[in-house]
């Protein structure tokens, strides 16, 4: 069986709308006075984990391209390597870990090469040890941070080398009480007016807004490695939103550790004194009189083309938490044309003593009733999730439990991960009691059960026409077997194809056969086959839009 864990993403953005700045040739009489130091190091942005570490990234590859820096062809060219981290689950730091080896072999080929490290796994109580978890790391920078890369690095200053400078010249990070993120809102704004987020190349964009978590997971990291929820205002978000619309995005994305939350920490305003909100679940929140998600959704939805349609066709959120879920949210997703049907809502256990052994603060009946008002809002709903397996604790009637939950959702796709203790947060000073082998046989069990439901869920829409925005091209690998398993396809003859893949509104992953012209627009697809990870069809018309 294919595993399908909770995957690593890794991504470098490829900045397709930041124009890398040219060094004007300099005035012959004045040669003699030139230096030679004219030319920003070359970068490389690894970049591991969520949605809005990837949305980070484009920010920093944004300010070192707008500080006159250039991307590096890949690893082994560049000067300066931006590593930003996943702190989620060890095997994410264990990847970073796993390559100081050869970062430190290329620093001692290149006495200039620099390395960064950012992201969740720098925070305010580990850098006693960072340095010898991260030997060959010269700079580290928590998320809070990452706005000040360009500026740590000397880069802005009027005199900025052309190589960095050594390694003892860099700030240490500072030792603050904890991460915060109430600049962040701040410096996103300033990014987006100067136009210095590279956006990676696709149809598809980020718009993140809101940072850090205030939630009470037990078994998570970011609410220290992000600080408390900040949310970006209003006006700010619809201003963005409108860029992105005006550049002709497919598809944008608002991001948040917790998208749901948004506006909670805003102040009433007169332009929401129809908002009267309230949570049902978790902590109780004043949110009467303040902008919510659900005002924000219908607001984008209404900037319009003028023929009067959605500017941005495709609008999802992502991640949700089940305390923020209201019934205003799921009127919001239901009666707005741009909202996807498809919502990702973790339920990590499906079991009640488990989750509030997580901290996660909602019943399994209440999860439930969650969903059986989406399925009722919106007939069709993808619904995917995330779920942890081998809790401390966990015993074989509780994950006996989450299997049922997986049965009565039969979800269309679940992320799932063994529990691995993450220092510093309070499950760490729980007893990690569940062995390693039963976390592995649960977690392998889970996987399968969820194959087969995807695989029905899947098989239904073979001989029915989706609409699917074409993000690229993928050439095939060519087995014979029609691949529909989320790897590639295959013509009738087993004979390598070129292959488009996209996604539909239900967020589907979807092959079909055709060439670079249909990338970024919305074709209709007439399914043919399927699998448990992906479809694959053929253009149903000549018609795309």
């Amino acid at each position: 069986m294919t595993s399908r864990a909770l995957p690593i993403l890794e991504a470098l953005p490829a900045a397709p709308g930041v124009p890398r700045p040219a060094m004007p040739d300099p005035d012959p009489a004045l040669a003699e006075f030139v230096t030679d130091d004219q030319v920003q190091p070359r970068f490389h942005l690894w970049t591991l984990g969520c949605q809005m570490n990837r949305s980070d990234a484009e920010e920093m590859a944004g300010a070192l391209l707008a500080a006159g820096c250039r991307e590096a062809a890949g690893l082994e060219d560049a000067e300066l390597i931006v590593i930003n981290t996943c702190a989620i689950r060890e095997a994410a730091e264990q990847k970073v870990i796993g390559r100081m080896g050869a970062l430190s072999r290329l620093k001692a080929a290149n006495p200039g090469l620099r390395v960064v490290l950012t992201g969740c796994s720098v925070r305010a109580d580990n850098t006693a040890i960072l340095g010898r978890r991260y030997p060959a790391v010269d700079l580290f920078l928590r998320p809070d941070e990452e706005p000040e890369l360009v500026a740590r690095l000397g880069l802005l200053a009027p005199t900025a080398p052309a190589a960095l400078a050594p390694a003892p010249s860099f700030a240490p990070v500072r030792a603050s009480v904890a991460a915060t993120a109430d600049r962040l809102t701040t410096t996103r704004a300033a990014a987006v007016a100067a136009g210095s987020v590279a956006r990676a190349a696709g149809p598809r964009a980020w718009l993140p807004i809101i940072y850090g978590c205030d939630k009470t997971c037990t078994y998570c990291i970011v609410p220290f490695s992000r600080g408390p929820e900040r949310s970006r205002p209003w006006d700010d978000i619809l201003a963005e939103a409108s860029r992105l619309a005006e550049a002709g995005y497919a598809e944008v994305t608002l991001l948040g550790q917790n998208v749901n939350s948004w506006g909670h920490d805003l102040p009433a305003d007169p332009r929401f004194a129809q908002v009267r909100n309230g949570r049902t679940l978790g902590r109780d929140l004043p949110l009467d009189g303040r902008p919510d998600i659900a005002e924000l959704l219908r607001a984008i939805d209404a900037i319009r083309d003028p023929d009067g349609r959605p500017a941005i066709p495709w609008l999802r959120f992502i991640t949700s938490h089940p305390w923020d879920l209201s019934e205003r949210l799921i009127a919001a997703m239901a009666e707005c044309a741009s909202v996807c049907e498809h919502l990702h809502l973790p339920v990590q256990a499906g079991d009640d003593t488990v989750l509030r052994r997580m901290g996660r603060q909602y019943s399994v009946s209440a999860y439930l009733e969650l969903v059986g008002q989406l399925r009722a809002a919106i007939p069709g709903i993808a619904l995917t999730t995330d779920v942890i397996v081998g809790f401390c604790g966990e015993t074989d009637a509780q994950f006996a439990a989450t299997l049922d939950l997986l049965r009565t959702v039969r979800y269309d796709g679940v992320f799932a991960a063994a529990f691995s203790p993450r220092p510093g947060t309070p499950a760490a000073r729980l007893p990690d009691d569940v062995p390693a082998e039963t976390k592995r046989e649960r977690l392998n069990a889970l996987l399968a059960l969820q194959e087969g439901i995807s695989r029905e869920r899947n098989a239904a829409w073979v001989g029915r026409t989706t609409e699917v925005l074409v993000e690229e091209l993928r050439p095939a690998r060519g087995h014979g077997h029609g691949d529909a398993e989320g790897e590639g396809g295959a013509s009738d003859g087993g004979a390598p194809l070129t292959q488009l893949t996209g996604r539909n509104r239900e967020n589907r992953l979807i092959h079909l056969p055709g060439d670079a012209s249909l990338i970024g627009r919305r074709v209709a697809v007439t399914i043919e086959r399927s699998g448990p990870y992906a479809l694959v069809g053929r253009l149903a018309d000549a018609g795309a839009s």
